[in-house]
């Protein structure tokens, strides 16, 4: 399979193992062995409103991110070496490109709109409150309760 770094692992697969006679390799990953996570993250920076908006795809493998796209750049940046031969590759696909130039209006703005009556326009300021419940069990201070 193809390593992506950090634990040597293959994509989808197992544990490496030499099959033959002297038995398995040494556990290359011995926190997560068998276990591999791949994990996209989109993530949309809004500063003053929808005027000004940055689309980020981050693609993380193992913990470790990758590649990733960023609309600032308006192409793919490999942050491994294994992320940089997708980078060039995605790179030359004009179509997926133009994909993801375009998020910033079809994924950002689009959902900026929906959510913000939710997470912009109801924010309240935080308030605590915190009070001396005396112990009524045990002798000392009582214990404070922040509400």
């Amino acid at each position: 399979g193809v390593g992506l770094g950090g634990c040597g692992a293959r994509i989808r697969g197992g544990p490496r193992s030499s099959g033959g006679a002297g038995g398995a390799l040494p556990e290359l990953c011995p926190a997560h062995p068998g276990v591999f996570q791949e994990m996209m993250k989109s993530e949309c920076h809004f500063l003053n409103g929808t005027e000004r908006v940055r689309f980020v795809q981050r693609y993380i493998y193992n913990r470790e991110q990758f590649v990733h796209f960023d609309s600032d750049v308006e192409l793919f940046v490999g942050d491994t070496p294994f992320g940089a031969m997708n980078a060039k590759n995605w790179n030359s696909r004009p179509e997926k490109l133009e994909y993801y130039r375009t998020a910033v209006d079809w994924y950002c703005r689009n959902n900026y709109r929906a959510h913000t009556p939710f997470s912009v326009e109801r924010r309240e300021p935080p308030s605590v409150s915190i009070s001396l419940v005396p112990s009524s069990s045990q002798p000392g201070p009582g214990r404070l309760l922040c509400s």
